[in-house]
């Protein structure tokens, strides 16, 4: 028997679609709850990347790279007793390596007449020290930079002081021993390497200096002549 198909005067009864839906009706609702999460990380590493790629910007609010030593500063009496023993003159040029808030260029330039820089690695060191030296009036006789000391260049420093470690001390020999004869060289506390200083001294302790470690014993080395 012939099975016909029951259909009404609009036509045929339509058949059910059989077509599959469609996988972008409807958007994600886990993807979209986490676009905010993704677009913040975006935004985090393109910001990092960015600070990266420029020194300049990355050393406005630290250091470029870690301090090789933590800040003490050198006591007042110390500072005294260190350009004392380095015999500085109006003529001479003060470098203090890991100079800190100034307090040695600083001094030098007002007691004695002296030109004085400052290099440090830490900006925050830097802005301190330069502050300083408005409030001394001596801005015009002193430079601080923003420098790493193992690139730096002190060649025309005629008087040289430091208050870092024996193995950041041995690490600067070679630079120190290159400079002009006759350069007078004073550490705070610590020997340079094995090179054997001219004159040692201990300064005697002082009511006013309540630092906990340091800027007792001074030691003095001159550059020789070459041979």
């Amino acid at each position: 028997m012939k099975v016909t198909p029951c259909t009404s005067k609009l036509g045929a009864v339509p058949r059910p679609s059989m077509r599959k839906p469609s996988m972008q009706a409807e958007p994600n609702r886990d993807t979209v709850k986490d676009r905010p999460t993704i677009m913040l990380r975006f935004s985090a590493f393109f910001i990092m990347a960015l600070l990266s790629a420029s020194p300049a910007l990355s050393q406005q609010n630290g250091p470029s790279r870690k301090p090789d030593v933590p800040y003490v500063p050198t006591t007042e009496t110390a500072v005294k007793a260190m350009l004392e023993l380095a015999k500085v003159k109006s003529s001479d040029v003060v470098y203090d390596l890991g100079c800190g808030d100034g307090r040695i260029v600083i001094a030098a330039a007002k007691s004695y007449g002296a030109r004085g820089v400052g290099i440090d690695i830490d900006p925050v060191r830097i802005r301190e020290a330069r502050k300083h030296a408005n409030q001394a009036g001596v801005e015009n006789r002193v430079e601080f930079r923003e420098q790493d000391l193992f690139r730096a260049n002190f060649s025309e420093a005629t008087v040289v002081t430091l208050f870092l470690l024996p193995s950041i001390n041995k690490r600067l020999l070679p630079q120190l021993q290159a400079l002009k004869p006759g350069t007078r060289i004073v550490s705070n506390t610590f020997e340079i390497g094995d090179w054997k200083p001219a004159r040692e001294i201990v300064v005697k302790d002082d009511a006013a200096d309540d630092y906990y470690f340091g800027s007792k014993r001074l030691l003095l080395w001159i550059v020789p002549e070459r041979r």
